[in-house]
């Protein structure tokens, strides 16, 4: 990678959940609590010198999973969930050609939490429909070489089918790059075989990841470096794949241990292609070199779209000028796949102050293009977004089903309606399987608009609001799925009406379109007869909000499509929509056991509990205050939370917390109490 285009990532700024300045000792004999981050390492030697504030220098030869006081709070536990393909949104999306990799620093090396934040300020991705990889990108000289991801991360690409990589980055000379640390990677043992290779699979087993991105960029090598290079690459995937897990090479090294950057698939990097899953091409390739490229990998027995041709968008995201037709021609097949290099632009640019609905605004131009509607592109955008050439995919196949439309961030938490904590919040292990074709409407009339709204929300942090004035039916396409039909299965519906009077209908398909950019086959069925809020007076003591419950009554087969259909009866109107959920019964999830305050300094803990039998989505902790109020403190994924800056209330003497289990449906479970003398 061309050192002048890199961004060093280094430590930043002190982490909005740090320890409370009271937070000195240990309390009653705990050990003290410290705030868990995601895990980085050297290979093996550590730099001279001291590291910097914040900075922990490790090494992964010595680590051992047993001995890793923060594996709790950072190995990822939803599973990586299987994708189906539904009919492409519009006509230009290909599936089985393309994919898409994102190469994402979701934080600084060192001091990036391993539970999320207390900001709504993060680059929250939501657009995993067309993501087929994640690498979770970072690493530098001073801090570390090797990054695992952390869990929310992880949790939220998996519950969207998309696997995550770890960062193996060896820096540019410029960049403090050490030779030495590319010969530690690869170092030997007495049996000939790679320890390091080992211990890179290892801790994605324990971590819960999905394998390696691989980025050899110190130079001054020679070819015996080179082959040790090689042969740690060949290694390391055969250990990966045994556990299923990834290995991408990045085009920097070449065969004979020099980096030379080729922009394309050759004889000089081939070796290397060839010993893992797949390669990033570097940015330097052009339409005859990608085209060559492609032609090589399958001469070579392998898949073109194994090779992704890098699009940096650091510096200019979806403003990059990029040679669209080299890769995703309109007239024959996709030459390559797609590498975007820092998406994250979308969040980074924006001006201080800004707003999540801010950073939702640039991301759905990123990834689905200049139109507010996927189902009908602008042919005319100069940036050619993914959802205007690959198909989308979904996991919505199984029930129960539900979502609260919850982003990963918010403004404030939401439990039925009603704030439970007004701090500002990120985790994206809380995000929902959220609707993949943003926005497809369809109207003969008068569009409305659709976006998250974050003002307010019945669940997490956000929900969907629809405003405008529409003069004719509209129907919103929300999910793809493949759920089947029983005669108990119901559809269920929280909604409220901010303005004007709406008639909102189910809409529900249980075919696929007759063609790519076809309307899904929807049956209407009736959610109520007109839902209003009018001078104040709310319909429903629940903040306005109503759940409305529908049965599928004489539908059969599957459900391959979900959405609303909304009918202005006065206007204009703004409506939300604040959970949907499927359904065929409800029973809510056993309570966790065994909850515990492991570590204490002070106001700031460390939690653990053990896990509730059977199936649960996440685990929330409240505070219960003295007046009986519940203040909710976070959720995860994990079964260990950390908090900093606890206080006592007036008069309190003890604190006292519950956790809870959250089931797909988001019923909880009855609450384990753990008490905090302070």
């Amino acid at each position: 990678m061309n050192p002048t285009r890199r961004t060093v990532l280094t430590a930043t700024g002190a982490l909005a959940l740090a320890p409370s300045p009271s937070a000195t000792a240990a309390t009653r004999g705990r050990p003290a609590a410290t705030a868990p981050f995601a895990s980085y390492w050297y290979p093996d030697s550590l730099p001279s010198g001291t590291p910097g504030t914040g900075v922990t220098w490790r090494s992964l030869k010595s680590w051992r999973a047993a001995d890793d006081p923060d594996l709790a709070f950072n190995a990822a536990t939803v599973p990586l969930a299987a994708r189906f393909t539904p009919t492409p949104a519009n006509t230009s999306a290909r599936s089985g050609q393309a994919r898409v990799q994102a190469l994402v620093s979701f934080g600084p090396t060192s001091s990036n939490p391993s539970q999320g934040s207390a900001t709504a300020d993060y680059y929250a991705l939501t657009h995993w429909a067309y993501l087929d990889e994640l690498v979770f990108w970072g690493g530098s000289a001073g801090e570390g070489l090797i990054l695992a991801p952390n869990a929310p991360v992880v949790d939220a690409a998996h519950r969207h089918g998309v696997p995550v990589l770890g960062n193996i980055f060896l820096p540019p000379v410029a960049y403090g790059g050490q030779l030495q640390w590319t010969r530690d990677l690869v170092q030997k043992d007495s049996a000939g075989r790679f320890p390091l290779a080992a211990q890179l699979v290892a801790v994605a087993a324990a971590y819960g990841f999905d394998g390696w991105f691989v980025n050899a960029e110190t130079g001054g090598g020679n070819s015996a470096l080179g082959a040790a290079v090689l042969g740690f690459v060949r290694e390391l995937k055969s250990l990966a794949a045994a556990q299923g897990q990834r290995v991408t090479w990045y085009d920097a090294m070449t065969v004979n241990g020099s980096v030379s950057w080729q922009g394309a698939l050759n004889s000089q990097n081939q070796t290397f292609f060839q010993a893992a899953d797949d390669m990033f091409v570097d940015f330097r390739w052009s339409a005859g070199t990608l085209a060559a490229s492609g032609r090589r990998a399958e001469q070579l027995g392998r898949a073109r779209y194994e090779l992704w041709a890098g699009v940096d968008v650091e510096s200019n995201g979806s403003n990059t000028p990029v040679d669209w037709d080299a890769i995703l021609p309109s007239g024959k097949a996709h030459v390559a796949s797609i590498g975007f290099y820092r998406p994250e632009w979308t969040r980074n640019h924006l001006p201080a102050g800004h707003t999540p609905g801010d950073f939702h605004a640039a991301d759905d131009r990123f990834w689905t293009g200049r139109s507010p509607d996927p189902a009908r592109p602008d042919g005319t955008d100069p940036w050619r977004a993914p959802a205007v050439s690959v198909a989308d995919r979904s996991t919505v196949s199984a029930m129960p089903f539900a979502s609260v439309f919850n982003t990963g961030h918010g403004l404030r938490w939401y439990e039925d309606g009603a704030v439970t904590s007004d701090v500002p919040w990120n985790h994206l292990g809380l995000q929902d399987r959220l609707p993949s074709r943003r926005w497809v409407v369809r109207t003969a009339g008068e569009r409305p608009t659709v976006t998250f709204d974050f003002a307010d929300a019945w669940r997490g942090g956000s929900s969907v609001l629809v405003e405008g004035e529409p003069d004719q039916p509209a129907v919103l396409d929300l999910y793809a799925t493949r759920l089947p039909i029983s005669a108990d299965t119901v559809v269920e519906l929280t909604h409220r009406t901010d303005a004007g009077s709406v008639n909102v209908e189910l809409a529900v398909a249980t075919a696929e379109p007759s063609g790519a950019g076809a309307t899904p086959p929807y049956t209407c069925l009736s959610v109520n007869p007109v839902s209003a809020r009018r001078r104040g007076r709310a319909v429903n003591p629940v903040n306005g909000w109503q759940t409305s419950t529908v049965r599928l009554a004489g539908l059969s087969g599957t459900v391959h499509a979900i959405g609303v259909r909304l009918t202005a009866t006065d206007g204009p109107v703004r409506w939300r929509l604040g959970g949907l959920a499927v359904r065929d019964g409800a029973r809510p999830p056993a309570a966790p056991c065994g909850a515990r305050i492991t570590a204490a300094s002070g106001g700031d803990l460390r939690f653990a509990w053990s896990a509730a039998p059977g199936p649960v989505r996440h685990y929330e902790l409240h505070r219960l205050l003295p007046d009986g109020t519940r203040r909710f403190l976070g959720g995860t994924c994990q079964r260990a939370y950390f908090v900093s800056g606890l206080r006592p209330e007036q008069g309190e003497r003890a604190a006292r917390f519950e956790v809870r289990s959250v089931g797909e449906l988001y019923t909880a479970s009855a609450p384990v109490t753990v008490t905090h003398t302070w």
